[in-house]
Protein backbone atom coordinates (compact mmCIF):
# COMPACT_ATOMS: atom_id res chain seq x y z
CA UNK A 1 0.00 0.00 0.00
CA UNK A 2 0.94 3.49 -0.65
CA UNK A 3 -1.00 6.98 1.18
CA UNK A 4 -0.65 10.18 -0.88
CA UNK A 5 -2.80 13.15 -1.02
CA UNK A 6 -4.18 15.69 -3.29
CA UNK A 7 -5.48 19.69 -2.68
CA UNK A 8 -8.43 20.86 -4.95
CA UNK A 9 -7.53 24.42 -6.22
CA UNK A 10 -7.56 26.78 -8.28
CA UNK A 11 -4.08 27.46 -7.93
CA UNK A 12 -2.34 24.27 -10.14
CA UNK A 13 0.75 25.96 -11.15
CA UNK A 14 1.69 28.51 -7.98
CA UNK A 15 1.53 24.86 -6.17
CA UNK A 16 3.66 23.36 -8.66
CA UNK A 17 6.47 26.17 -9.02
CA UNK A 18 6.43 26.06 -5.11
CA UNK A 19 7.07 22.89 -4.50
CA UNK A 20 9.37 22.16 -7.17
CA UNK A 21 10.91 25.36 -6.43
CA UNK A 22 11.53 24.84 -2.52
CA UNK A 23 11.93 21.28 -2.34
CA UNK A 24 12.65 20.29 -5.85
CA UNK A 25 9.96 17.94 -6.16
CA UNK A 26 9.24 15.99 -9.74
CA UNK A 27 6.73 16.63 -11.74
CA UNK A 28 5.23 13.36 -13.05
CA UNK A 29 1.90 14.07 -14.33
CA UNK A 30 0.50 17.83 -15.59
CA UNK A 31 -2.41 18.68 -17.15
CA UNK A 32 -4.81 22.03 -17.19
CA UNK A 33 -6.99 19.82 -14.60
CA UNK A 34 -4.24 17.51 -12.25
CA UNK A 35 -0.75 18.46 -11.19
CA UNK A 36 1.05 15.36 -9.61
CA UNK A 37 4.28 15.67 -7.76
CA UNK A 38 6.96 13.28 -5.89
CA UNK A 39 9.74 13.61 -3.09
CA UNK A 40 11.22 10.74 -2.46
CA UNK A 41 8.47 7.88 -2.24
CA UNK A 42 5.75 10.65 -1.42
CA UNK A 43 3.46 11.68 -4.02
CA UNK A 44 1.28 15.25 -3.59
CA UNK A 45 -2.14 15.66 -6.24
CA UNK A 46 -3.28 19.38 -6.78
CA UNK A 47 -6.60 19.23 -9.07
CA UNK A 48 -9.07 21.92 -9.94
CA UNK A 49 -12.14 22.17 -8.01
CA UNK A 50 -15.75 21.91 -9.36
CA UNK A 51 -14.93 18.95 -12.50
CA UNK A 52 -18.35 17.40 -13.53
CA UNK A 53 -16.23 14.32 -14.13
CA UNK A 54 -15.49 13.92 -10.16
CA UNK A 55 -17.68 13.08 -8.01
CA UNK A 56 -19.20 15.48 -5.39
CA UNK A 57 -16.90 14.70 -2.80
CA UNK A 58 -13.97 15.94 -5.01
CA UNK A 59 -15.33 18.82 -6.31
CA UNK A 60 -15.07 21.65 -3.41
CA UNK A 61 -12.46 23.28 -3.20
CA UNK A 62 -10.00 23.59 -0.37
CA UNK A 63 -10.69 26.61 2.10
CA UNK A 64 -7.21 27.30 3.41
CA UNK A 65 -7.45 25.79 6.81
CA UNK A 66 -7.23 22.84 9.12
CA UNK A 67 -4.50 20.93 6.57
CA UNK A 68 -0.28 20.86 6.90
CA UNK A 69 2.37 19.20 4.80
CA UNK A 70 5.42 17.76 6.57
CA UNK A 71 9.35 18.08 4.70
CA UNK A 72 11.14 15.69 6.87
CA UNK A 73 14.81 16.75 6.55
CA UNK A 74 18.64 15.72 7.73
CA UNK A 75 19.37 19.30 8.55
CA UNK A 76 17.28 21.82 9.02
CA UNK A 77 19.60 24.53 9.90
CA UNK A 78 21.02 23.97 6.17
CA UNK A 79 17.34 24.20 4.64
CA UNK A 80 16.48 26.98 6.96
CA UNK A 81 19.33 28.89 5.16
CA UNK A 82 18.36 27.92 1.45
CA UNK A 83 14.70 28.48 1.84
CA UNK A 84 15.32 31.99 3.45
CA UNK A 85 17.99 32.95 0.80
CA UNK A 86 15.15 32.42 -2.03
CA UNK A 87 13.57 35.41 -0.20
CA UNK A 88 10.46 32.70 1.07
CA UNK A 89 8.82 34.26 3.94
CA UNK A 90 9.17 32.53 7.36
CA UNK A 91 5.61 31.76 8.87
CA UNK A 92 7.35 30.33 12.61
CA UNK A 93 11.11 30.70 12.60
CA UNK A 94 13.55 27.88 12.88
CA UNK A 95 13.29 26.33 16.62
CA UNK A 96 13.62 23.43 18.55
CA UNK A 97 10.57 21.75 20.28
CA UNK A 98 10.64 19.84 23.99
CA UNK A 99 9.83 16.45 22.13
CA UNK A 100 13.12 17.00 20.33
CA UNK A 101 12.20 18.04 16.51
CA UNK A 102 13.88 21.12 14.93
CA UNK A 103 11.78 23.12 12.44
CA UNK A 104 10.44 26.02 10.91
CA UNK A 105 6.86 26.24 9.06
CA UNK A 106 6.57 28.27 5.32
CA UNK A 107 2.98 28.81 3.83
CA UNK A 108 2.17 26.90 0.14
CA UNK A 109 0.04 29.20 -2.10
CA UNK A 110 -3.04 27.35 -1.00
CA UNK A 111 -2.57 28.53 2.70
CA UNK A 112 -1.41 25.27 4.12
CA UNK A 113 1.64 25.19 6.79
CA UNK A 114 4.62 23.59 5.23
CA UNK A 115 6.55 22.22 8.03
CA UNK A 116 10.53 21.38 7.65
CA UNK A 117 11.24 19.32 10.39
CA UNK A 118 14.61 17.51 10.93
CA UNK A 119 13.55 14.93 13.92
CA UNK A 120 16.21 14.48 16.83
CA UNK A 121 15.86 12.54 20.26
CA UNK A 122 14.05 14.24 22.41
CA UNK A 123 16.04 15.50 25.29
CA UNK A 124 16.23 13.50 29.00
CA UNK A 125 13.92 16.07 30.19
CA UNK A 126 11.41 15.48 27.71
CA UNK A 127 7.69 15.21 29.14
CA UNK A 128 6.25 11.77 28.34
CA UNK A 129 3.56 12.51 25.76
CA UNK A 130 6.67 13.46 23.36
CA UNK A 131 6.36 9.81 22.79
CA UNK A 132 3.61 9.81 20.92
CA UNK A 133 5.06 12.45 19.03
CA UNK A 134 8.48 10.60 17.99
CA UNK A 135 6.03 7.31 17.55
CA UNK A 136 4.51 8.34 14.14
Amino acid sequence: MKLWSGIITEKLEASKAFYSRLFNCEVIYDSDWFVLLRLGQSELGFMLPNLEAQTPIFRPPFLGQGVWITIDVKDANAEYQRIAAMEVPIEVELRDEPWGDRHFVVIDPNGIGVDIVQHQPPPASAPESAELVLNH
